[in-house]
């Protein structure tokens, strides 16, 4: 920690008084603790004898549910049975995907018999059309995928697996890039090592790999190759993998391998302690990516529908799962006292209408549950909800500040004037029937009620917030997002957009990665660690950014290397004048 960096300084800490030097000392002392003691959602410790004459054991919150005070490298040290049930949101979403297939297509599809090898599939694969696909939707993930260009199943255990700590680490993700795209041969020392790599091009990718290579390379028995295994994972904290560098490299050399050829599949096999993926593992992951694309390439709207049901999960929030449903042409209708469930639910085979359970301030249990059981017929005035639901005024005034009394022509306006009317004990109210209450509001302007729609829900579909201030971003030549398509590969472009998504990967070296949304489009924009530095106020904080830097195409892979960082209402005045919370 630099106590002189300036940042810190702006936030106006004193380093010299006495209780913020004893803060930065306690601080170091806890430096290499583990940040957490998490447990696992799924796992189960099977003894020969009763667990609780080993372990104290002790309830945890959830009802039904117990946890032991080992670590997970206790009883490995014990040779203790320890089975791992992996818990996916993803299997969830897929389930109801399949539910509302049999419900809507009359189609019986499992992880089984979904189609195979689908094209179409593989081509929006290709694209990184993929937000919401399991596993590669991230922004990592979206610029392989153009590079890589999955066209089979194994292809999706690849991208699974490359994109990872450990073979990024390890110096493996390149090589083999340019040796499927045939820039560089492929050429095994043995016919031994031909076998452990032919499929992953002479790169080791997979845990079982770095093993066998181990065995057949460099002499190692099964139990020893395992006991390598077991060091990846801890190299880190307790320097194990050096314990193995002597034999394994003496062994190599032994076989009649170069030394040059030793040393850097040691250090390949070093990337791996930050996490590589077991072969089987990266396999049962493809199968959900496949399942997953497939639902999303043939029935979007479906897939869009079980995806917000099954939130929280992935990368991305309802508003860009909406936005992305929208622009596969997937009509979204809000929600609304009278036609929403609880749940998004779908209308047709292009159509959703979101669930009630999207407007901040609600419960299913209390008002959820209400308004369903009220709603035999429907409803229709603000009074009528009232008195049939029993809703409390707050939870009438969330609903009208939603916008979800459209069904009862009424806007946001005047349904907050209506539920306002209704409850408030005015003595200006007294002996007025509130229905002859009908004052000629003025009409809530457009940008007024999508600020209203992000403060309840979070987002929009009447318009985007970036969209009311486009003439002031080009009377300062700020490029859409969307044009950064048709821009030519390095030329300095200015754009703008609201934070999505800032990343700072542990393998990047500092390097931060920020996704910005305009109106038009998404636009992936890469913060060296200098440049994060530099603006750290507006890159680390701002809702709103405005970005100059260089643009970088490979391919249809495209990024904004940030050279220049701005927040976005210190340059529009618009946004001084008014909320910038765009989430």
């Amino acid at each position: 920690m630099n106590p002189t960096a300036s940042p810190l300084k702006e936030a106006g800490l004193d380093f010299n008084e006495r209780t913020m030097r004893l803060f930065l000392d306690l601080t170091r002392e806890l430096l290499g603790f583990p940040r957490h003691l998490s447990q696992h959602v799924g796992g189960f410790v099977i003894t020969h004898s009763p667990l609780c004459e080993l372990v104290p054991i002790e309830n945890a919150r959830m009802a039904d549910r117990t946890v032991i005070q080992w670590d997970k490298d206790d009883i490995d040290a014990l040779g203790i049975l320890k089975v791992d049930c992996l818990a996916l949101g993803m299997l969830t979403c897929i389930r109801k995907c399949f539910d509302l297939l049999r419900q809507h297509e009359h189609l019986d599809y499992s992880l089984a018999t979904l189609p195979k090898e689908d094209p179409k599939v593989y081509d929006m694969c290709c694209s990184a059309d993929t937000i919401g696909v399991f596993q590669i939707e991230s922004r990592a993930q979206m610029s392989m995928l153009p590079r890589l260009k999955p066209r089979e199943f194994y292809d999706l255990v690849i991208e699974v697996s490359i994109v990872r700590p450990g073979p990024i680490q390890g110096g493996m993700v390149h090589p083999y890039l340019r040796r499927r795209a045939g820039e560089e041969a492929v050429v095994f020392p043995s016919p031994e090592l031909e076998k452990v790599l032919g499929k992953t091009l002479g790169v080791p990718l997979f845990q079982e790999q770095v093993m066998r290579l181990a065995v057949v390379a460099a002499g190692f028995t099964p139990g020893e190759a395992d006991q390598l295994r077991r060091s990846m994972a801890a190299w880190r904290r307790s320097g194990q993998m050096d314990a193995h560098r002597k034999k394994f490299i003496a062994g190599m050399l032994k076989k009649g391998y170069e030394p040059s050829f030793a040393d850097a599949a040691f250090e390949m096999i070093r990337g791996f302690g930050s996490y590589g993926f077991p072969e089987s593992h990266a396999a049962s992951f493809a199968l959900l990516v496949y399942a997953s694309a497939w639902i999303k390439c043939h029935h979007p709207a479906l897939f869009a529908v079980a995806l917000l049901n099954s939130q929280p999960m992935g990368f991305y929030a309802p508003a860009q799962i909406i936005r992305d449903a929208r622009n596969h042409g997937v009509g979204v209708l809000p929600a609304d006292i009278n036609h929403s469930q609880w749940e998004c639910a779908l209308i047709d085979a292009h159509t959703i209408r979101l669930g009630i359970q999207h407007i901040k301030g609600l419960s299913k249990r209390n008002e959820g549950d209400a308004i369903l059981r009220a709603r035999q017929t429907p409803f229709v005035s603000i009074r009528d909800v009232a008195r049939r639901t029993g809703l409390s005024p707050a939870a009438m005034g969330v609903l009208a500040g939603a916008d979800a009394f459209r069904s009862l022509d009424m806007d946001r306006r005047d349904s907050l004037w209506q539920v306002l009317a209704e409850h408030a004990e005015l003595p200006l109210f007294k002996g007025i029937d509130v229905d002859e209450l009908t004052p000629d509001l003025p009409a809530m302007p457009l940008q007024e009620h999508v600020s209203q729609d992000y403060q309840s829900t979070g987002f929009s579909l009447k318009a985007h917030p970036v969209s009311f201030i486009r003439g002031e971003l080009d009377g300062i030549r700020v490029t859409s997002c969307a044009k950064l398509r048709s821009t030519r590969d390095g030329a300095r472009v200015r754009i703008a957009g609201i934070v999505l998504v800032r990343q700072r990967p542990e393998t990047a070296s500092g390097v931060v990665f920020v996704t910005l949304e305009d109106e038009t489009a998404t636009a992936n924009v890469i913060l060296w660690p200098a440049v994060f530095a530099r603006f750290h106020k507006a890159a680390r904080t701002a809702a709103g950014l405005i970005i100059e830097g260089k643009l970088q195409k490979q391919g249809d892979v495209i990024h904004v290397v940030a050279q220049r960082v701005n927040d976005m209402a210190e340059l529009v005045p618009t946004l001084q004048r008014q909320s910038r919370d765009f989430h």
